[in-house]
């Protein structure tokens, strides 16, 4: 097992205390070993732009260059320059990469299927709660989607696109969702008026992982909340005063939001535990190795840390509210864009709001080598797990 190393708060497995991510182990340490395959046959994600891999840009078309350009060299629906951690994961696994459940053309879902889409959140989004701009497809739709995808399974006697009928007691579960709701009221009510409701929301995670343990789910990996007092677009657009900055440029209050609400949580996965005995529910500390990235960018083969590489106005930042990531638009008289930099595998963040591919493969061999699960869970000894490069 090794020592114990804290994050946060939330104590984790580590066999050296050298570094925060000296979990972040080389990625050759998951080259194929002699044994073949997977236990699991299957991903079925649920989650917001941390993990959508198109549904958003399925139902409402429209993404701009240059999301993308990194790795599919064009965009292909996800909120990054190229693969997201959903994508290293199917990688590993030796899946290819999740087809979102709502894009119609080129699907095909005999390994899963991915119901994430930009904007969600984990609570049904109403006029008095959340701002405009936010996902009809909340979690609870996700749920529903998925609902209907295994019946349709079930019924069909065969189809070259679906998995077989006994895939999901077979199947990883993901949940990466839950930023939205914490974010998308921030300006408006406050971190303390945001505080009231979380509690839902990690009760409603809670009851969504009781939702697919019915239609047969068993093994469930649920990511905590990134720490978003250090996103360079929440760095330009929340009301913070200097104080409220740690050393690295974070702001103090929003991060240990977070990190109560990440608590919370976690002890809501506790419960489930109890309550589904014969099912694995593993907490995902995301939020470490994100931290990590953020204060030390530079011991980690990275430049920049709290700076968007696609955005507009320099300075510390590189981000203004009025001018999102590839969009042109008229200020002061002057059309201009918000362009991509040139390096983008320098940086933390994409866009002040997401991850860079760069930071999401670092963060996917965290996930990989299984230092930031609660309860230990070993992935190396269910699957065959094919390197990441």
């Amino acid at each position: 097992m090794g020592v114990l190393f804290r994050f946060e708060g939330t104590a984790m497995p580590h066999t050296s205390r050298t570094s925060a991510i000296s979990l972040l182990l080389p990625l050759l340490l998951f080259l194929p070993r002699a044994d073949a395959g997977c236990h699991f046959r299957a991903i079925f994600n649920f989650g917001d732009s941390n993990s959508d891999t198109g549904g958003f840009w399925a139902a409402f078309p429209a993404q701009p260059a240059p999301f993308g350009m990194t790795f599919f060299h064009r965009p292909q629906g996800r909120a990054s320059d190229g693969r997201l951690v959903i994508d290293f994961l199917a990688q590993a696994m030796g899946f290819p990469f999740l087809s979102p459940y709502l894009q119609a053309i080129g699907s095909k879902f005999q390994h899963g299927a991915n119901f994430a889409t930009l904007a969600s959140t984990v609570l049904m989004p109403n006029s008095s709660l959340f701002v405009t701009g936010i996902s009809p497809f909340y979690l609870g739709v996700q749920i529903s989607q998925m609902k209907e995808f295994r019946d349709r399974v079930l019924e069909v006697r065969s189809h070259a696109n679906l998995p077989p009928k006994d895939i999901f007691g077979e199947a990883l579960f993901t949940l990466d969702i839950g930023q939205n709701d914490f974010t998308s009221n921030l300006a408006s009510i406050g971190i303390r008026g945001v505080q009231l409701y979380l509690p839902q929301v990690a009760d409603q995670i809670g009851r969504s992982i009781k939702e697919l343990y019915e239609i047969g789910g068993r093994t469930f990996f649920v990511f905590n909340l990134a720490p978003i007092g250090c996103f360079p677009a929440f760095l330009k657009e929340l009301p913070h005063t200097n104080s409220d900055l740690d050393e690295y440029g974070c702001m103090l209050s929003y991060n240990n939001a977070v990190v109560d609400y990440n608590k919370l949580l976690n002890q809501t996965l506790h419960q489930i535990r109890v309550q589904l005995k014969d099912a694995s529910v593993v907490y995902v500390d995301t939020h470490s190795v994100k931290l990590e990235l953020y204060r030390h960018p530079k011991s980690h083969g990275l430049l920049y840390g709290t700076r968007a590489c696609c955005g507009y106005g320099g300075g510390d930042y590189n981000f203004d509210p009025r001018l999102y990531c590839g969009n042109t638009k008229d200020i002061n008289g002057r059309s201009v864009t918000a362009m991509a930099c040139s390096d983008p595998q320098n940086y933390v963040s994409w866009d002040g709001i997401h991850a860079s591919e760069a930071s999401n493969k670092l963060l996917t061999s965290a996930i990989l080598n299984g230092s930031i699960f609660h309860p230990p869970f070993s992935l190396s000894d269910l699957c065959n797990l094919q390197p990441i490069g």
